[in-house]
């Protein structure tokens, strides 16, 4: 069985794991009705609608 002759430094390991915290940028798409940004796939916060109809109503 294969068993690492040293320890491995906390320098390689915290660069092995570098890559692992970097954000990526929220996807947004402009809703079709009022051209607001919105996650996809989601209901636009600022007109209530969703895939062209009214899902939820919003108080102006």
């Amino acid at each position: 069985m294969a068993v690492p002759k040293r320890k491995t430094s906390h320098a390689r390991k915290n660069k092995r794991r570098s890559t692992v915290w970097k954000l990526q940028a929220p996807a947004l798409v402009k809703c079709p009705n009022c051209g607001e940004y919105k996650a996809p796939h989601r209901v636009c916060g600022a007109c209530g609608f969703y895939n062209g109809r009214e899902v939820i109503k919003v108080e102006a």
